[in-house]
């Protein structure tokens, strides 16, 4: 807030201005009637042109103070100062045309001299506001302390960071040219400021101009655009900054304290996610929710997203205990674990489920309680077995027991054309959903997406670990690549393609492009500053794939109401071939899972498979 002193300062600098005007006003009528008298001075000063000016000078001074721009604390220049001025100079000039033709002084000042006197004082005002502020911005380019910046896009965000960088004298940074790959804009000039060329111009603008700090200035650009531009401004040597969504922004004016260090969302995916909000609350508003899993990274997720839904209860079920006390302390403030909203219960264990649902009774349930670790699943498949496919079977019977409304489980895209222990186990709970939609009432739908960023164990933290040991950072092959999503953008979409599923239906999300892993770990190298770190290629693990599939070749997407959601049809498992088939070892599991996940099973057949496939070993 202004000091006192600061607020007399201000005071006196609008009445200044408000002097200039008026002396604006004044010299325009007189040239005004000087230009309608052919240039003969003699006529021009007569005493009606004088009591014409002062009349001008009060009006315009008074309506300056009620409506203008003497009323409040314009910055010089600005959008708000000139329209405050172009509306004092109309009631002004209003009024003189009122005067002249009241007391028939068109004798001595012609009809046409308010209108003249009007217009040119009215870019009188304007030219001697932008000539101070020109000078002021001239001044500021001679500061030895700030960055010499160059901004990448003109368009809305540009412009207006582009706008407060040059006004503000402390922000830090001085634009010295704007970027664009829309030629269009090529002769575009933002506040003195040239649009100089295109990305490919990076280089030899940063070297013309000796800037050091590259801003890009596209809230809503694709990741792989983020990416090159990220390269390019490295490879000029030059810091990069990025500008967040101006909706995120106070009052939607950038200002260089917004700009931040670009970081490894904005590189793999950033896009924003548009959500039926109304469909999404008529599913959830009022009703009681469980989330098994609710400890986890996506689990928790889901409950702050549901949270804002209004639901009559959520449910937060895991049992992980610290994990359900970090949930609970971001869901309401503390994580004491005393409320009966919060279920240390574990899925593996049928009686306990059971008990669970017949307690809490919810008319929701989003099943993302799982293992997930591909390696470490590969290697112990029975723990698949139990959490993924049993864990599936005993959520999806205590749910049907107690009529559950809507069912969603959570998948992985390895789940498509599965190759490893973990994709045949979300393979085969897909089945098994697939199963209790056609046999129970109520709806039973499974929801498919990928990696997520920032979830526990990712690719993100476990490069990170090894940059802080000092590295190498290990990634299994050059060429291996992923999907990824943010946490909030694949929960929010989860909630939305479970408003949209029919029964049966397996929802998958549109992840983008895939991301090669060898490049989310030279991003982290970068952003890290380490250049002593080396990355290592360790070879394919087993059950790994190259590159990650969102459909298994014998399904067929159909679009959905919503652009990021498609829905496919997987054939039903019954869960009693879960229970009465029981594998003894981790060979027969991994046969029973590869039977059992395959579509050309039906309702019958997948213990002889798998007793088939084992006896050819």
């Amino acid at each position: 807030m202004p000091t006192a002193r600061e607020q007399r300062r201000l005071r006196l600098h609008r009445w200044l201005w408000a002097v200039v005007d008026a002396v604006v006003l004044v010299a325009a009528l007189y040239i005004g009637s000087w230009m309608r008298f052919d240039f003969h001075p003699g006529p021009v000063f007569v005493t009606n042109l004088a009591i014409l000016s002062a009349v001008a000078v009060a009006t315009h001074l008074l309506v300056g103070i009620l409506i203008g721009p003497y009323a409040v604390g314009h910055e010089r220049g600005s959008f708000e100062e000139i329209a405050d001025i172009a509306k004092a100079v109309a009631v002004t000039g209003t009024v003189l045309v009122a005067v002249v033709l009241g007391f028939r002084w068109q004798a001595t000042v012609p009809r046409s001299v308010p209108f003249i006197g009007a217009t040119f004082g009215l870019v009188g005002m304007f030219a001697s506001r932008f000539l101070v502020r020109t000078w002021r911005l001239r001044d500021r380019k001679t500061e030895p302390e700030v960055d010499r910046a160059i901004v990448f896009g003109a368009g809305e965000a540009g412009r207006r960071l582009t706008r407060s960088l040059r006004r503000d004298g402390e922000g830090g940074y001085h634009p010295v040219a704007i970027l664009d790959d829309d030629r269009s804009k090529g002769r575009l000039r933002i506040e003195g400021i040239r649009v100089r060329g295109t990305r490919a111009d990076l280089q030899d603008v940063a070297d013309r101009l000796g800037a050091t700090t590259l801003i890009i200035a596209l809230p809503r650009a694709h990741a792989s655009t983020i990416r090159e531009l990220t390269d390019l401004g490295t490879t000029a040597g030059l810091k990069i900054l990025t500008l967040p969504p101006l909706g995120d922004i106070i009052g939607g004016r950038p200002t260089a304290r917004d700009l931040r260090d670009v970081d490894v969302a904005d590189l793999l995916g950033r896009r924003p996610v548009e959500l039926d909000n109304v469909v999404i609350a008529e599913q959830i508003n009022g009703r009681s929710v469980l989330v098994t899993g609710a400890g986890g990274s996506i689990g928790s997720e889901l409950c702050r997203q549901i949270a804002r839904f209004g639901p009559a209860k959520l449910y937060l079920l895991d049992r992980d205990e610290s994990g359900l006390q970090a949930t609970q302390l971001s869901l309401v403030g503390h994580g004491l674990l005393d409320d009966d909203a919060v279920v240390l219960a574990d899925i593996r264990d049928t009686a306990r489920m059971a008990e669970v649902f017949a307690a809490t009774k919810p008319d929701i349930v989003f099943h993302a309680a799982a293992l997930k670790h591909l390696p470490l699943l590969e290697a112990n498949p029975m723990e698949a077995w139990k959490s993924n496919v049993v864990g599936t079977v005993n959520v999806l019977t205590a749910a049907a027991a107690e009529g559950v409304g809507t069912f969603v489980n959570i998948s992985t895209d390895k789940a498509a054309n599965p190759t490893c222990v973990l994709g045949h186990s979300k393979r085969v709970a897909e089945r098994l959903t697939a199963d209790f939609a056609r046999s129970f009432p109520g709806r039973y739908v499974s929801v498919r997406f990928g990696n997520v960023l920032g979830s526990r164990g990712s690719v993100v933290h476990a490069f990170t670990a090894q940059i802080e040991r000092g590295g190498p950072i290990t990634v299994t092959h050059p060429d291996v690549e992923r999907y990824f999503m943010l946490i909030p953008e694949a929960c929010q979409l989860v909630l939305q393609a479970a408003s949209l599923g029919a029964d049966g239906d397996v929802m998958v999300l549109d992840m983008g492009e895939q991301v090669k892993i060898v490049d989310v770990a030279h991003t982290l190298l970068q952003m890290s500053g380490r250049r002593d770190v080396d990355v290592v290629f360790t070879g394919l693990r087993p059950g790994e794939k190259l590159a990650e599939e969102l459909f298994s070749t014998d399904e067929a997407p159909v679009p959905t109401d919503h652009p990021l959601v498609a829905r496919v049809q997987v054939p039903a498992l019954p869960a009693a071939d879960v229970s009465t088939s029981m594998p003894v070892s981790d060979e027969a599991v991994r046969a029973w899972m590869r039977a059992a996940s395959s579509s050309a099973l039906g309702r019958s057949g997948v213990v002889e498979a798998a007793e088939a496939l084992l006896g050819g070993a």
